[in-house]
């Protein structure tokens, strides 16, 4: 009889745990951090690899300017470059359809970039591709990484997006279709996984 009582108490015992502990997990959405969700809850139905080419123009100096240095190197650093480690820029490039500044404008590159090497020509490249045409229009890519830009063809990592582009991510190659000491003209390949 005892072990008979001792087995009803210990599953009373075990109910009421059990209970407590289902009654303490409960909370109401507005109490909840985070949860997981379906993509389609968001009105987003299947993923799309794009592919966006456009010519890229950055110019550092004149009346034209689209890239200003904000912040210049330490004081013990010999300026004998245009740009030289620790130079910080913030920039408003024009992305056209052709090497040609004067071709259509499909956007702006806006963003900074510094100097990150002492070694070579490399910059961080914090940038949002904000587009301005046809189907992609109000939507952006934003890209972070780094840009050996005296090597024949760069890649930058996509880590994000807006608009057409939310939930984005792939890869820009860059590649110098030509430079001078205030223009470069760059083309860019960007490979893009997004949803739509």
């Amino acid at each position: 009889m005892a072990s008979s009582m001792l087995k009803t108490h210990s599953f009373i015992l075990f109910l009421i745990l059990f209970f407590i502990t289902v009654i303490a997990g409960r909370r109401s959405d507005s109490e909840v951090f985070g949860k997981y969700i379906s993509i389609s809850s968001l009105g987003l139905k299947r993923e799309r690899l794009s592919h966006l080419h456009f010519y890229f123009h950055d110019v550092i100096s004149g009346k034209n300017a689209t890239a200003i240095r904000v912040a210049a190197e330490a004081p013990l650093t010999n300026r004998s470059s245009p740009l030289i480690f620790g130079d910080v820029y913030v920039v408003d490039d024009p992305l056209t359809i052709e090497p040609d500044v004067n071709s259509k404008m499909v956007g702006k590159a806006q963003g900074s970039y510094v100097v990150v090497s002492q070694a070579e020509l490399s910059l961080l490249m914090v940038l949002n591709f904000a587009f301005t045409e046809g189907k992609y229009n109000g939507s952006t890519l934003s890209v972070l990484g780094r840009n050996e830009v005296l090597s024949a063809v760069r890649e930058m990592p996509i880590v994000g997006g807006s608009g057409v582009f939310r939930f984005a991510r792939g890869y820009a190659q860059a590649k110098t279709h030509s430079i001078t000491q205030i223009h470069a003209i760059v083309e860019y390949n960007a490979f893009v996984f997004h949803y739509c």
